[in-house]
């Protein structure tokens, strides 16, 4: 296999659609205003939207943060209805959008977030995604209980497929509970529960994405060859949500998979006195 390049700390554009894409959406994570639709918003296809998130996340790496993984989104069928759309579409997450398992997310940044039970696959080495799905399959060597904490830079959580892919799939933070070793035979239909403080629990199975969530890889490969992504020893993919994402409440939330065990956060807003 050749070697892979790490993650560029700058990606540039010279589309200026792309780059105008980049700089409201960065405007809107760095002051959590959301992006209202006055008519002004850059008509993008999916090959320039994944060219904007490219530059956007771009901008969180020449500070500092590093590549962590990459994610999934609109898997499972109710998350596609919820949103109103019928692709499958992927993203980058960052260090600084982990919180431990346990720790605390202060949501004073974040706009109208929403949480999502997942489950995450860590890659044990190095895979060019050019090479296909059975060699990211191949490189997966474990799995665990996980929540997304997802914040659309759009007003209303109201975007098309192009808008989505170049807000990053809405990522925000995530948290990751207890590795396991892969079951591959076993992942396809676990229980999923999700709590949060004085909300009814959420409950839904590992089928709800794609089936199988090892399919999620085999889609992953797929897109991120496509579109210039890679991922390399120790980081993560998020599969995508098992049910409908909620509004995140402050308080604890609770997301469990049966056999692979649970992952807690507690949620604060530091403009809260």
């Amino acid at each position: 296999m050749r070697a892979l390049p790490k993650e560029e700390h700058t990606v540039t554009s010279n589309d200026e659609a792309v780059k105008a894409a980049a700089d409201r959406l960065h405007e809107a994570v760095e002051t959590a205003r959301p992006i209202i639709d006055d008519g002004t918003w850059p008509d993008l296809d999916l090959a320039q939207a994944y060219a904007a998130q490219a530059d956007l996340v771009g901008r969180r790496l020449a500070r500092g943060e590093r590549q962590s993984g990459l994610k999934l989104g609109f898997t499972s069928l109710a998350k596609m209805a919820q949103m109103g759309v019928s692709e499958i579409i992927a993203g980058r997450l960052t260090d600084a959008m982990a919180v431990p398992d346990g720790g605390t997310l202060d949501v004073a940044g974040l706009i109208h977030p929403r949480v999502e039970p997942e489950i995450c696959f860590r890659v044990a080495r190095d895979v060019d995604l050019a090479d296909g799905p059975e060699a990211l399959l191949a490189a997966v060597d474990a799995v665990a209980p996980a929540l997304e904490v997802i914040d659309s830079r759009y007003d209303g959580f109201s975007f098309d497929l192009p808008r989505v892919v170049a807000d990053n799939t809405s990522a925000a933070a995530y948290a990751i509970g207890p590795w396991s070793a892969l079951d591959r035979a076993g992942i396809g239909d676990l229980a999923v529960s999700m709590e949060l403080t004085d909300a009814p629990t959420t409950r839904g199975s590992t089928q709800a994405i794609l089936g199988d969530p090892l399919d999620a890889l085999r889609r992953l490969a797929a897109i991120g060859a496509a579109h210039g992504f890679t991922i390399h020893e120790g980081e993560l993919v998020l599969a995508g949500a098992a049910t409908a994402a909620a509004p995140l409440p402050l308080g604890t939330v609770r997301v469990a998979v049966a056999t692979l065990g649970e992952v807690a956060i507690t949620v604060v807003d530091g403009r809260t006195p």
